[in-house]
């Protein structure tokens, strides 16, 4: 567990120590989450040309059992109607509902790292959203249920399983399940949930805004995993998908569920795709390696220094290291790129 404890901001606590106040009394920290008002969640949602299936999405965020919520939306410089559908919810919102704001224009993973280090932004817990889904009713509910269960010093991330849609909310299959736990061991090699079903709370926000919004990193979320994880976090992999994934012609990001998703990641290895993308994490985590608990420290390292051995002992400190994916056909293709120098 990470050991100090974080400055959390609060619309209802204070932190003191390793307690709260709450209503005026200390209570202790785990405690803080039940008592006092009802936690606020900041939806980060990032757009770019997405007029078509903005309004669903939130529509989606409307209809969410749990009600206190506010959008911070931030487009990347959207030539469509996406800027003129955002101001139309923002007048027929409450005041404070959704605030719009400019990204930084250097694609998506970019802008979601500018929102989550935004200093403006206070919240309890954060939600990553893309443009083009349809959140379930339950999605933040179910995410707050298992985060506030844990102590506001501890970094939590909660993701989840999707259902799979077409481009006209058709359902044609789900994301796949995932049995393994979450690890920094795993998000060394892998990411087990898309971003658009993160929530996460301050503890973690704080890290993430510690190592900045400068980061060449693959995908907001894949390092979000590796960041909690890694600096002695909690991840929680919900396997009820908490929204409807569309799967459209114009997806940034689409899923990796079947066999022609796998065939394209073949591909990519061969092609290095696999090698670039630990070059860029690594090099990433390496900034924050501070923060990491001493065994990931160490497995970092040991990650590392086995990707340039030659190839027996590349394989077998691969091996050794305990990194790992979630399927046997994972698992397969990883000790394929070790063999093949691709890892």
């Amino acid at each position: 567990m990470l050991m100090e404890q974080l400055k959390v901001p609060s619309s209802r606590f204070k932190t003191a120590g390793t307690v709260c106040l709450s209503d005026g009394m200390a209570v202790p920290a785990s405690q803080c989450m039940q008592a006092g008002q009802v936690s606020k969640v900041a939806i980060l949602l990032c757009t770019f040309h997405g007029q078509r299936y903005l309004a669903e999405q939130l529509e989606s965020f409307a209809a969410q059992s749990h009600q206190s919520w506010e959008v911070w939306a931030s487009d990347d410089g959207s030539k469509d109607d996406t800027y003129s559908i955002l101001v139309e919810y923002k007048k027929k919102w409450p005041v404070g509902r959704l605030s719009i704001h400019s990204g930084p224009a250097e694609g998506f993973a970019a802008n979601f790292l500018s929102l989550t280090c935004r200093a403006s932004i206070n919240a309890d817990f954060y939600a990553y959203s893309d443009q083009d889904d349809v959140w379930e009713a339950d999605k933040l509910a179910r995410a707050l249920a298992w985060l506030e269960s844990i102590p506001v010093n501890v970094p939590a991330l909660y993701c989840s399983r999707t259902r799979l849609v077409d481009a006209d909310n058709n359902e044609i299959g789900v994301s796949p399940l995932f049995s393994k736990a979450p690890s920094f061991a795993n998000a060394l090699v892998q990411n087990i949930a898309g971003g658009n079903t993160m929530v996460f709370n301050n503890a973690a926000r704080e890290l993430l805004r510690e190592a900045g919004e400068n980061k060449s990193v693959i995908t907001h979320d894949w390092w979000a995993y590796m960041v909690v994880t890694g600096c002695g976090g909690q991840v929680h992999y919900d396997a009820v998908p908490t929204l409807r994934y569309r799967q459209h012609g114009d997806n940034v990001v689409g899923t990796n569920n079947g066999w022609a998703a796998r065939l394209k990641r073949i591909r990519m290895l061969f092609q290095g795709r696999f090698k670039r993308w630990n070059d860029g994490n690594i090099a990433a985590l390496f900034t924050l390696e501070h923060r990491l608990t001493p065994e990931n420290q160490a497995l970092l390292r040991r990650f590392v220094d086995a990707r340039s051995m030659s190839l027996i002992p590349r394989v077998v400190h691969i091996k050794r290291s305990g990194v790992y994916r979630q399927t046997l056909l994972g698992n397969i293709g990883l000790i394929a790129a070790a063999i093949l120098g691709k890892i």
